[in-house]
């Protein structure tokens, strides 16, 4: 890349055994406000070329607009710069204990006009890991409860993978039977980013606001890590990735 986008890389011994109790970490001003900037417009970009119109950002009309998800991103622009960062990488390998491997990125659009609560749910209900997997979470704009900020459970990483149901909207979503009454929401400022277990319980409120809410995610795992889905061996992800994760020369509904 032409030049690193995070503002630091380095983290104490204190914030790692953080993460360690608490399955997730505040990382405040991770990126500078210009580029959340820039990368919320990246985004937002990404979801007219899918065909997602601002009248429908600001105001949800479909279960689809609790989260917009695609992997996405053009070549040569700020989100590769963020997805391939080596700073990145090394935060993540950091928290994780040993060098790690990119998962996959994400867009986290919800739409405004009442875009769906996400319910609480881990990341390891999908596909699910044996070992360390990390969503290191964005904030491109400012993240309120009003807006439907990411919501987390401390702790809940410790009690390892919990079983999981379909959530009520029918979606293909996955949630927990009982929901956490210990949560905090996690406000945040463009710029700031979080980094949580795959293993956390997670879930966001819905988005109040008459503006989309713009966050973008990049996952990864240790490079020890297997990975199963639906009972299904995957073998080693670092030798067997589940996602093509290159850089594409045009958004294409196609390919999502």
């Amino acid at each position: 890349m032409a030049y690193e986008i995070l503002r630091y890389s380095k983290l104490t011994d204190n914030e790692v055994q953080f993460y360690c109790n608490t399955g997730y970490l505040s990382l405040p001003g991770l990126i500078s406000q210009g580029a959340a900037a820039t990368l919320g417009e990246e985004v937002v970009a990404v979801m007219a070329a899918l065909g997602v119109s601002q009248e429908r950002l600001c105001r949800a009309t479909a279960s689809k607009d609790k989260l917009r998800q695609s992997r996405q991103y053009l070549a040569g622009s700020q989100l590769e710069r963020l997805v391939h960062s080596d700073s990145l990488l090394a935060i993540a390998a950091r928290l994780m204990g040993g060098p790690s491997t990119l998962y996959m990125p994400f867009t986290a659009v919800k739409s405004g006009g009442g875009g769906g609560r996400f319910h609480f749910h881990q990341d390891n209900q999908y596909t699910r890991f044996d070992g360390p997997g990390i969503n290191i979470w964005f904030a491109l704009m400012e993240m309120s409860p009003e807006n439907g900020c990411l919501q987390m459970a401390p702790g809940s990483h410790l009690k390892g993978t919990l079983d999981s149901i379909e959530s009520e909207d029918l979606d293909g979503h996955r949630t927990v039977a009982i929901e956490p009454e210990d949560f905090l929401p996690l406000r945040m400022m463009p710029g700031d980013a979080v980094a949580f277990s795959r293993l956390t319980l997670h879930g966001s409120g819905a988005n109040s606001s008459d503006q989309p809410r713009l966050g973008y995610a990049v996952q990864f795992h240790r490079d020890d890590v297997r990975a199963s889905r639906d009972g299904l061996d995957m073998g080693l992800l670092k030798e067997n990735p589940r996602y093509d994760l290159k850089p594409v020369d045009a958004i294409s509904p196609a390919n999502e």
